[in-house]
């Protein structure tokens, strides 16, 4: 069994409220940096504005393709980056959530001293880059990780041995003989055993040393684990293996899992909740059989259409590539390859000059872009004619048809087409059913 751990380094704080975690507006934005003298030229959103609870005792899933966000996002739970902007908070009692979810309707510059020290005083007690040092070493301590690759995050030089029982001597939990006793417990919880204790990564198969990476986030006895795709790279079978085991640890340690993966089936058998992202913010959440039996977004609805075991549902095709997320689209982010894209989602100049380009000879001579906003600008050209040309390509009947009812104007003036279409903000994230959020402006019009 696993060593008692000391109550004195738990506080009860870390034990209060009904969930493990909160995540409140988080932005993770990477710079874009250009030119001999490194300039920052733009950023990459990779998290922008995420918000959603873990319970205790729970399975999050995170769901989504690569490059929606989901590992950053992980990773700022996990500490290993700072967030832009928002917070995490860890382990705060319900009277405070709601507290802080009330500050946080409050505009910046429309708080007063009163509600801004509130909040900065949650911020201390809560939010994970906040901590006092005592406090981190805590949130250290009661959130781990297991890595989608296990070779790369076991040292190849340190015996297992060494691997599983260093956070115990970083920790201060044991030593010498008593400390090789609890690797050696740590590894028979996992279907390992001593036989192992003195061997390197190189010398086990992928699931042995997913294993060893999950002996070794047990270690401390954590409350909480980020689970980063942890059976991506495994054959089927040894991927049974290590979910049945993840599943038997959380029931007999009362542990909570924020589990990402792109495998809507190893999402489907894991999660009690899901949280869908796109392009760095969240399309859908809601309770696993709702996401698979009801979902309520397009693009929850593709990515369960793509899935082979889905036989019964009609596929869906999705148009275009990924958008780039140092400029994702305005409205919705999903319009530009959504099925059924309506002229609210969101269609901005981009769009227009994309799809007019696809057209012969249009763009030709264009010159520059000057942007009143991202729905209204004027295109310069080198000629009148070639601004014809490009307005020719934008009238309505060749455009598609959600497009052709945003498009507000489209007119030559000399060498240049001035383009304006329907101003939107992004759709916020709605409950449209008890306890499921979508951003989708078709079922908010049912509300």
């Amino acid at each position: 069994m696993t060593a008692a751990t000391n109550p004195l380094d738990r506080p009860a704080a870390l034990h209060a409220g009904d969930h493990v975690l909160n995540v409140r507006a988080v932005r993770k934005h990477f710079p874009i940096k250009d030119g001999v003298l490194q300039r920052v030229a733009g950023h990459v959103r990779a998290v922008d504005g995420v918000s959603f609870d873990v319970p205790r005792g729970s399975t999050v899933g995170l769901v989504g393709e690569s490059g929606c966000g989901k590992s950053t996002l992980g990773r700022v739970i996990a500490g290993l980056l700072d967030p832009t902007d928002g917070g995490v908070f860890f382990g705060m009692p319900a009277a405070e959530r709601a507290r802080l979810d009330a500050l946080l309707q409050v505009p910046p510059e429309a708080r007063s001293e009163a509600q801004a020290a509130e909040l900065g005083d949650i911020d201390q007690q809560f939010r994970i880059d906040r901590l006092d040092k005592h406090r981190r070493r805590h949130y250290r301590r009661n959130c781990q990780v297991v890595f989608q690759d296990a070779f790369a995050s076991l040292n190849p030089r340190q015996l297992v041995r060494d691997i599983v029982g260093r956070p115990l001597k970083a920790f201060g939990e044991a030593s010498g003989s008593a400390l090789t006793e609890r690797v050696v417990e740590l590894l028979e919880q996992v279907g390992l055993g001593r036989q192992h204790l003195y061997r390197y990564p190189h010398q086990f198969s992928g699931g042995q040393r997913q294993r060893i990476s999950i002996a070794r986030a047990l270690a401390l006895d954590p409350e909480f684990m980020v689970l980063d795709e942890p059976t991506s790279s495994l054959d089927v079978s040894v991927q049974a293996q290590i979910l049945n085991l993840l599943h038997e640890l959380q029931r007999e340690r009362g542990l909570t899992y924020l589990f990402i993966s792109h495998d809507l089936n190893v999402v489907r058998h894991m999660s009690d909740e899901v949280v869908v992202m796109y392009l760095g913010r969240i399309a859908e959440s809601a309770r696993s059989t709702a996401i698979f039996e009801t979902p309520r977004h397009p693009y929850t609805e593709a990515l369960l259409a793509a899935n082979p075991d889905e036989t019964d549902r009609e596929p869906i095709r999705l148009s275009g590539s990924v958008p780039d997320p140092a400029r994702p689209p305005q409205g919705c982010r999903f319009h530009t390859r959504c099925p059924v894209a309506t002229p609210r989602c969101g269609w901005e100049v981009d769009d227009l000059v994309r799809i007019a380009g696809e057209s012969e000879g249009a763009l030709d001579g264009l010159k520059g872009v000057e942007r009143r906003d991202p729905f209204d600008a004027k295109l310069v050209f080198d000629t009148s004619r070639q601004a014809t040309a490009t307005a020719r390509s934008m009238q309505r009947d060749r455009l598609p048809d959600a497009l052709a009812q945003a498009v507000r104007r489209v007119e030559r003036l000399d060498d240049t087409v001035a383009v304006s279409l329907q101003s939107v903000d992004e759709p916020p994230l709605v409950e449209v059913a008890p306890g499921h959020r979508t951003n989708c402006v078709l079922h908010h019009d049912e509300l």
